[in-house]
């Protein structure tokens, strides 16, 4: 088998597990509704950008890469 269908194979059962781990974990953890994350609301104005939101999301998926590759690697 080539390397790319493993590839995908792998990133199709982690985005599996996310997706679950998301959906059964949503009522414990609100992920977009974490302190850092910037609120801003004046009249009819809101703004919100989910900066802790944005940094865990990145160290997760970093983490996830670095597992991937480290497996490629063998």
């Amino acid at each position: 088998m080539n390397d790319i269908p493993k590839l995908l194979i792998a990133a199709g059962v982690v985005l599996i597990v996310i997706g679950l781990v998301w959906w059964i974990g949503g009522k414990w953890f609100s992920l977009g509704r974490l302190p850092g994350d910037v609120v801003y609301e004046k009249g009819n104005v809101k703004f919100y950008f989910p900066l802790m939101t944005c940094i865990i999301i990145s160290v997760v998926l970093s983490l996830i890469m670095y597992v991937l590759r480290w497996f490629a690697g063998k």
